[in-house]
């Protein structure tokens, strides 16, 4: 099978790939591999030089229904279940006290396990044919050339053409600008992350206190929300509601320092909960929540998609970011190859679906982060959980 297009042409002068990925995460990997699965070559571009440019970042719960559907139309769910991190779907809730308002268990039984975010990436890196991933090859640009064909631009100064091209590069997407004026705004929650290293031997509190998969401890506008590592490390993260410039009046650069500002904000906790920042090993690491608006969406224009936070930037707290990027990725990849020849009814095949689940997981997320953070923190998420949600 050949790669759907509106035109084989090329520009005399550049170069060409039949369908383009801007953004070597998860989605558009899920993207590549299910159109190689299809028999339909991708081309992925990626600003990283190298796959170990940077780390991945820490354990994601991959969901039975959307996550854990991509990697199965992807073929590699079995893959997928072998590295799951054992004992990661465990749960703590506390409060600002120290008290534990809710503990469960991992009986293994639930249907988002635990998996660590460079384990996933390098499972679908694997499964591509060499060369897919062109690294070190940053996107500043793209126009439209007509009949949904687009010319691309590079970094260092070259260009190629594509007959289909997906924005698949994350909040500040450059490829979104084509379709959409909007650009990710401030949700008002800053987070600082820390990470505390083999924490069995070196932490043995602080691991307690997290237990063996994830921690909610909130109080109002603020919380430490942490997770175990399958390396057996902490990954916390201190979320505070906070105006814009809170992170600017921080220097991250002085560690001990940036962990009194941070504790600051924790006055009064319960010690077990402030070790998780005061015994933290390394550098902190500042992080605005940003999101674009719920229900964002635009008119279809020939030969360009979005997938992932390109497409739906949304807050953490549902949980469904990195699933919803694996899910558009297989989504729209099985729609390319379910139309061959046609891109624009796959594309807006594709864009109908992604459209409804981004908004209500969107407005799930936004409204989890009023609940976390509310006054009488964490009632909000206990009541939640006596719902069955």
């Amino acid at each position: 099978m050949t790669a759907p297009s509106h035109s084989t042409s090329t520009l005399p002068h550049l170069p060409h790939h039949p369908v383009t990925v801007v953004g070597a995460g998860l989605g558009g990997l899920a993207l590549a591999r299910v159109l190689h699965v299809h028999g339909i070559e991708a081309a992925l571009f990626d600003l990283d030089a190298s796959p170990d440019a940077r780390i991945q970042g820490g354990m994601l719960d991959i969901h039975d229904d959307s996550g854990q559907e991509a990697l199965r139309a992807a073929g590699l769910h079995t893959e997928f279940l072998r590295r799951v991190h054992a004992g990661g779907q465990a749960m703590r809730v506390l409060d600002r006290y120290g008290t534990v308002r809710l503990a469960e268990a991992d009986d293994g039984s639930g249907g988002r396990p635990e998996i660590d975010r460079g384990a996933l990436r390098e499972l679908l890196l694997g499964s591509l044919p060499e060369g897919t991933v062109r690294w070190g090859a940053k996107v500043t640009g793209a126009r439209p050339l007509g009949g949904g064909r687009h010319e691309v631009r590079l970094a260092d100064g070259t260009g190629f053409t594509t007959d289909v091209l997906v924005g698949a590069d994350g909040a500040w997407s450059r490829i979104r600008p084509l379709l959409s004026p909007a650009r990710p705004a401030y949700t008002g929650v800053s987070f600082v992350e820390a990470d505390l290293t083999e924490a069995d031997v070196r932490h043995p509190a602080s691991a307690a206190v997290v237990g063996g998969g994830m921690l909610f401890a909130l109080d109002a506008g603020r919380g430490f929300l942490a997770h175990r590592e399958s390396d057996g490390s902490l990954h916390v993260y201190a979320a505070v509601e906070a105006p814009q410039d809170w992170l600017d009046g921080i220097d991250f650069d002085d560690t001990e320092a940036a962990k009194a500002a941070v504790l600051k904000e924790f006055g009064g906790w319960d010690e077990s909960l402030r070790a998780l920042v005061a015994d933290a090993d390394g550098l902190l690491v500042p992080r605005r929540i940003h999101a674009l608006p719920v229900g964002h969406r635009w008119d279809r224009i020939p030969g360009v998609t979005l997938l992932g936070d390109a497409a739906h930037l949304m807050s953490p707290f549902a949980g469904e970011g990195a699933n919803l990027a694996l899910l558009d990725g297989a989504e729209l990849g099985r729609a390319l190859a379910a139309h061959p020849g046609d891109t624009e009814a796959a594309l807006t095949a594709y864009e109908e679906r992604m459209f409804r689940r981004a908004e209500v997981s969107a407005a799930e997320s936004a409204a989890n982060s009023a609940l976390l953070f509310r006054a009488d923190a964490p009632q909000g998420l206990l009541d939640l959980f006596v719902q069955g949600v």
